[in-house]
């Protein structure tokens, strides 16, 4: 099928160190249905060769974009990956964050209606199939499917394929639905290389460069 992504706001980057929030990364909401687990696996390696203490100092310098409702609810919108890698290993572990939405008066309904109007939700599924209603969406991040083209783009990034784009939400989705509309040999999560040439050349092509990230 032909996956069509939302226009969407820009994330506003950080602002001063001292304005992070120190949050539970068991108690944030996704704001997405899936994730790469290529990539989950990857941020998993790399967390379990520190200590808590290393792991903290490091995601101060990676803040989480929140959103925050009346009740004090908090939904990420980006660093789905690093922190269901961390979860894992440790269920207790914190993150940073910075708020880029309050909405003191709005119930969770009216916050994923925002976040929707704003483009800051992910609604397809690991098949590429929606959008799904927002209520779909998993209350926690253990609760995210595999999107193996949202493997695939990582590990093209990764290479140096493709640009970051760090206040573009979900740029790697976007990458992947692209990606997803294209003849690519069978592959997954677990087992990349069958597709890596025919994505190399095809995210290198002048079809792609309409897409934030392209570098021809």
């Amino acid at each position: 099928m032909s996956l069509h992504l939302p226009p969407y706001r820009p994330l506003p980057p950080p602002g001063p160190r001292e304005e992070l929030l120190k949050v539970a990364i068991a108690d944030l909401q996704p704001t997405q249905m899936c994730v790469g687990l290529a990539e989950v696996r990857s941020r998993q390696q790399d967390f379990s060769r520190e200590s808590p203490e290393q792991r903290l100092r490091y995601l101060r310098g990676k803040p989480v974009p929140l959103v925050r409702s009346g009740g004090g609810d908090l939904w990420m919108v980006d660093r789905h990956h690093r922190l269901r890698g961390l979860i894992e290993i440790d269920p207790t572990a914190m993150a940073y964050g910075y708020l880029v939405l309050d909405l003191p008066g709005a119930e969770p309904q009216a916050v994923l209606a925002e976040l929707q109007a704003r483009g800051w939700l992910y609604l397809y599924d690991g098949r590429g199939l929606g959008p799904l209603a927002a209520a779909a969406l998993p209350a926690r991040l253990h609760g995210l499917q595999d999107d193996p083209y949202r493997s695939l783009v990582w590990k093209l990034k990764k290479e140096g394929m493709i640009d970051p784009a760090p206040l573009i939400p979900f740029h790697e989705f976007r990458w992947g639905a692209w990606l997803r509309r294209r003849s690519l040999p069978p592959f997954s999560s677990s087992r990349l290389t069958p597709a890596l040439a025919t994505a190399r050349s095809l995210v290198r092509s002048s079809a792609a460069s309409h897409l934030a990230g392209w570098k021809g």
